[in-house]
């Protein structure tokens, strides 16, 4: 029984109990994998993010606000914001990107001091909008399918990949001292980056999507993930590319420390397909296990201030 009231025509718990959930694992790799991302990768690595910076009129007492522009794979240009601190050096860097809710604004109540914060957009969505890319996420999501080379979210990962790029342009002396916080969307896509990228030493994951395909596209859910399965209900030869994209798979190559914020009831993100990441990361992730993610419930504010003192305790190592 869900631990809510709420509307849906099905249970955003699925059924799993917390221990139901701890115990679920990843897919198969498929073969090729990490082969597959590791020449993406290093064919990335071999690019120039060429960042500007804009600045913007903020009275904030903390933080120095600038429109950001940089350059990513497929000849692309991206948008996002910088913050940095106005009475403090920069000694380190995080990437936070965004949810498939998109961004209007940066964050600045993360609790990281000291640090230059770049708050990117992903291609085709926000500031970065544009590309022959939909905007909207049920299209955006499924864009560029069925070829595994030019589904967007392999796009995506690119431009996270190319954020720590930017970063570290704009601020050598982060290098050693750069973490990442995704947020469903970009939580999965962090799973897919990170997996790779040795420039990323601490990271977040926050209600990750991409987790377990054949699982969480078998739930009934809301949003993109319905899209996402709709889809692949038409068009089954995906299935020989989509595994390629699944985040628990890539998590199982993660080494660094990640702190993963996984839901026992979400109607957008299935809590098994969040939990099969966080079980695949083994000794490399650590459990902050919310009551709900992508839901509106009374002791959500409190458990949102733990959460940001967890993220403050988890990157303080950095």
């Amino acid at each position: 029984m869900s631990a809510f009231r709420h509307g849906y025509a099905f249970d955003p718990a699925y059924g799993y109990s917390k221990e139901d959930l701890l115990q679920i694992g990843a897919p198969e790799e498929p073969p090729g994998f990490s082969d597959y991302w590791r020449r993406r990768h290093e064919r990335v690595r071999l690019l120039s993010a060429d960042p500007t910076v804009q600045p913007v009129e903020s009275n904030h007492p903390e933080w120095d606000e600038f429109h950001l522009t940089f350059r990513t794979s497929d000849d692309l240009n991206l948008g996002g914001w910088l913050l940095t601190p106005k009475h403090q050096p920069v000694t380190r860097g995080f990437i936070v990107a965004h949810g498939y809710g998109g961004r209007q604004a940066p964050d600045h109540d993360l609790g990281l001091e000291g640090a230059a914060l770049l708050f990117p957009c992903s291609r085709g969505l926000g500031l970065s909008r544009g590309g022959n890319i939909p905007e909207n996420p049920d299209k955006h999501v499924v864009h560029g399918l069925p070829h595994r080379d030019g589904y967007v979210i392999g796009g995506c990962v690119e431009d996270v990949w190319m954020s720590v790029t930017a970063l570290l342009e704009l601020f050598p002396q982060a290098e050693g001292r750069t973490g990442f916080v995704g947020t469903s969307f970009s939580g999965g896509v962090g799973a897919l980056a990170m997996a790779w990228e040795d420039r990323l030493q601490r990271g977040v994951l926050k209600v990750p999507s991409f987790g377990h395909h054949r699982l969480r596209l078998g739930c009934s859910t809301t949003g993109s993930t319905r899209a996402l399965a709709r889809y692949a209900a038409r068009h089954p030869a995906v299935w020989q590319d989509l595994p390629f994209f699944d985040a628990a798979v890539a998590a199982r190559h993660i080494r660094q420390p990640v702190l993963v914020a996984a839901a026992l009831f979400d109607p957008v993100v299935p809590p098994p397909a969040q939990f099969a990441i966080h079980n695949s990361l083994g000794s490399s992730g650590t459990l902050f296990a919310l009551t709900a993610g992508h839901f509106d419930h009374p002791g959500k504010d409190d458990e949102e201030a733990r959460l940001r003192a967890a993220v403050t305790s988890h990157f303080s190592l950095l």
